[in-house]
């Protein structure tokens, strides 16, 4: 029952968006004309040029960040054995405050890795924003070139021909347009 379902929901649809023949000798002036396409952002996000920019900037950020917080922990591990020797030879109340400045050095350090994710989230959502207005005005205009009344994103699109397809029209005017975008470098607070 469910596939007699969606395939009359599909003829309706074909006859909805190419018309019945008898309907088009009786069309009204005026009435819309609609063009659909049908548009993979997740294909655009994957493989633009610039998207592949972004991503080897932050990794080159995230690869500084790693080396400076692996310095960091490697001092930790070093202060933490030597608080364990520490342990026999002072009082319970020496030991305490030591092992207090070391907890606090462990909370910097904890919160260093998560200021430099922090940094690098925003740093990343900035580039990103500057491709999506570009993305979206290279998708307004090729829309207003070809007349495309609606686009649909292919992930919430079930079923359509593959005459519909603008992904690669985009993507390429998108690589053509913007092939690479600066990310900031992120600044840690």
């Amino acid at each position: 029952m469910r596939n007699f379902s969606t395939w009359v929901l599909l003829i309706a649809l074909g006859v909805f968006l190419h018309g019945h023949p008898a309907q088009a000798q009786n069309a009204t002036p005026g009435a819309v004309n609609l063009k659909v396409a049908i548009l993979d952002l997740t294909l655009i996000r994957r493989q633009a040029l610039v998207v592949k920019s972004v991503r080897e900037q932050l990794t080159s950020y995230q690869d500084g960040f790693r080396q400076s917080i692996q310095k960091e922990d490697e001092a930790l591990k070093a202060a933490n054995q030597e608080l364990a020797k520490k342990r026999t030879l002072l009082s319970p109340e020496a030991f305490a405050q030591e092992r207090r400045t070391f907890e606090q050095k462990v909370v910097q350090v904890q919160k260093l890795v998560q200021s430099s994710k922090v940094a690098l989230d925003q740093v990343q959502a900035k580039a990103m924003v500057e491709v999506e207005k570009t993305l979206n005005g290279i998708i307004t205009g090729i829309a207003e070139q070809q007349n495309i009344t609606l686009i649909l994103r292919r992930d919430v699109t079930i079923l359509a021909s593959r005459s519909f397809e603008i992904t690669a029209a985009v993507l390429e005017e998108l690589d053509k347009q913007m092939p690479t975008v600066k990310v900031e470098k992120p600044v840690i607070k």
